[in-house]
């Protein structure tokens, strides 16, 4: 799993895990971009196994993503799962990962890719946003989706108030996501992603 920042993702799929003996994958290894985050915190408390890859030691994005994605593998790493990871992924990991790299995004794609998506929403004036989980490909925000949940924006709402109804459905969505995933149940049809 990739993170970046506080973690609830992190969390929120380490106690799926436990709750459900079904689920079918385990966290093999938490990788940050950076030291010092609560998602690191989150992943201690948890007994998961945590590294660092300092995006400032590399030089470029495919060295660091050829670290990132050879720190995954030497722990048994089957599939990527990026759980607000900041950083852009080289092609390098779509090589070394074909159809196994998941990402959580916090608008209803394609609109508001890339960063700041609550923002984006609230100044565009939309009255649903939501969550998008997808196949990431080697464009930003743009791979297979393959769920969806729609959050309504509220009067009143500002960024704070909707990212956290927007965070409780990704804490919905993205464990049962996961477990279809490690079930085999997604397949990608070109650009649909058929739950069988």
């Amino acid at each position: 799993m990739l993170v970046s920042g506080a973690g609830s993702n992190l969390e929120a799929l380490a106690e799926a895990i436990v709750v459900d003996p079904d689920f079918g994958a385990e966290i093999a290894l938490v990788v940050s971009d950076r030291p010092g985050l609560p998602a690191l915190e989150r992943a201690a408390a948890a007994g998961l196994h945590t590294v660092v890859v300092p995006w400032v030691e590399y030089k470029d994005r495919g060295t660091f993503t050829e670290a990132v994605c050879t720190q995954a593998e030497e722990h048994g790493a089957d599939a990527l799962v990026m759980a607000g990871f900041m950083r852009i992924l080289g092609p390098e990991a779509i090589r070394m990962f074909p159809g196994r790299i998941l990402n959580i995004h916090p608008s209803l794609l394609p609109a508001f890719p890339g960063e700041n998506a609550v923002a984006h929403a609230l100044s565009h004036g939309v009255k649903v946003t939501g969550v998008t989980v997808h196949f990431v490909d080697e464009k930003v925000d743009h791979g297979p989706i393959i769920a969806q949940a729609v959050v309504p924006v509220l009067p009143g709402d500002d960024e704070a108030s909707l990212h956290m109804r927007i965070q409780d459905e990704e804490h919905r969505l993205y464990p049962r996501v996961v477990k279809a995933f490690a079930h085999g149940r997604l397949k990608q049809v070109g650009r649909t992603v058929v739950w069988t």
